[in-house]
């Protein structure tokens, strides 16, 4: 009769040897098959994972969701990392730490200021609102898709607190003016790192420069656990009031499982409840339950070993395509990166020139029926969308380059998944576009 730990190494290889068939199958057909804008990347390990960690059935976080966050936080440089479970939750639970009591005077008021743009994903925007902060939007270049350093500056007002914005589709945006304005100033600085895992800004990874960072594990994203993502920083305190908001408050910051890491469970006084309450069941923000399983987190764990090769291709893909769409920079403005930045693509960008003789609803249609998957730079601009019709909220000059956005631009794939040959038919497709007109 086979013990459980056979049993349990038999379940392992026989996962290993279907992802292997699995992997097998798959193959492009130019023409059938479709080149994604972005997806999965996976193999045997995360499969292998996956299945590990179910046969434990600890369903929520667990080991591998510990030896996630300690590698995580190791591969930034950073102290602390916690899982929640997605980028947006991540943005949610990064903004809101901000907030909190225990920060004092620093901490961000209802009808404080937060600097931001409206071109980018809601996500990024929305834990402003839901916090009552007054969001204070900025123009975007074209090109580069960050905040116009000269905008940014003129947002200051004695009201401003805070600096939440995206480095967009992988490509920093100008750091070294978000952190002049944050010192001069005294501002929070909050980068959303979801697109951008791997990118770097004067040799330094993003997501390591502000007070609070947030990263998405989406199959979109860099890496994936289907569903999840991180809050990152540098700062003990910080890190300590984000784990409470992520674990519906409480004051409490015990690992699942155990108690008393304080020392002094019974012996405290909080509020006016009675001395030496069960500080377990102390609530200190009104907080939520942002957490996620421990099966999430070890194909997070297989694909985190991964990340160095994934960067690599997302670099190599991206400058590929570039080199294949210079002949027709005349009618399509490309991408560029910031200066002194190193970015991890998440995708390719494109805008339409104005006179280009087409529009890009035509270009996306024509890739689109070809099989070569687009999408807009998500919003486009965040206030011409129904749900920000009436937002409390500031804008410093237009927006006319969001706009631009909001109507010409759009972005391909540059993940992992993408080979040479889906290169090769992608740039097929835009060289016939171009041919008939």
């Amino acid at each position: 009769m086979s013990t459980p730990a056979e049993l349990r190494a038999e379940i392992l290889r026989l996962t290993r040897e279907l992802a292997g068939l699995r992997k097998q199958a798959e193959h492009f057909v130019p023409g059938v098959s479709k080149v994604r804008y972005a997806g999965r990347f996976y193999d045997a390990e995360e499969m292998v994972n996956l299945v590990d960690a179910s046969l434990d059935f600890w369903l929520t976080a667990g080991r591998y969701a510990d030896q996630f966050e300690n590698g995580f936080a190791e591969f930034l440089g950073l102290s602390d990392s916690l899982l929640v479970n997605s980028g947006s939750s991540a943005n949610l639970v990064a903004l809101s730490t901000l907030t909190s009591p225990k920060l004092g005077d620093r901490r961000l008021k209802p009808g404080d200021e937060v600097l931001t743009v409206a071109c980018g994903f809601p996500t990024t925007v929305n834990p402003i609102i839901q916090n009552r902060l007054v969001p204070v939007f900025v123009d975007v270049g074209l090109g580069d898709y960050g905040p116009l350093p000269e905008r940014m500056r003129e947002a200051i007002s004695p009201r401003t607190r805070a600096i939440m914005i995206a480095h967009t589709l992988g490509n920093p945006f100008d750091l070294g003016v978000a952190m002049e304005l944050a010192q001069k100033h005294n501002l929070w600085l909050v980068e959303d790192n979801c697109d951008s895992l791997g990118s770097r800004y004067q040799g330094k990874y993003t997501g390591t420069f502000g007070h609070i960072a947030s990263c998405s594990f989406y199959p979109a994203h860099h890496i994936t656990m289907g569903e999840g993502g991180a809050v990152m920083t540098n700062s003990e305190e910080l890190a300590r009031i984000a784990r409470s908001f992520r674990d519906w408050g409480r004051d409490c910051y015990c690992a699942g499982g155990e108690s008393n890491t304080c020392g002094k469970r019974f012996t405290q006084q909080f509020g006016t409840l009675p001395y030496g309450y069960d500080h377990k069941y102390v609530y200190s923000h009104i907080g939520y339950n942002l957490k996620l399983t421990d099966m999430q987190a070890a194909i997070g764990c297989a694909q985190l070993e991964k990340l160095p090769d994934f960067i690599t291709a997302r670099k190599n893909n991206w400058q590929r395509l570039r080199e294949m769409l210079l002949p027709y920079e005349d009618r399509l403005l490309l991408p560029h990166a910031t200066p002194g930045s190193d970015p991890s693509w998440f995708g390719f960008v494109v805008t339409v020139r104005e006179h280009a003789g087409f529009t890009r609803n035509e270009l996306t249609a024509f890739l689109e029926e070809r099989g070569v998957e687009t999408r807009n730079l998500f919003c486009g601009n965040l206030l011409r969308h129904p749900a920000y019709q009436n937002i409390e909220h500031r804008v410093v000059g237009d927006l006319a380059n969001t706009d631009v956005v909001t109507n010409r631009t759009f972005f391909i794939g540059v993940y992992p998944g993408i080979t040479n040959l889906h290169l090769a038919y992608v740039a097929e497709q835009f060289a016939a576009f171009f041919k008939a007109r």
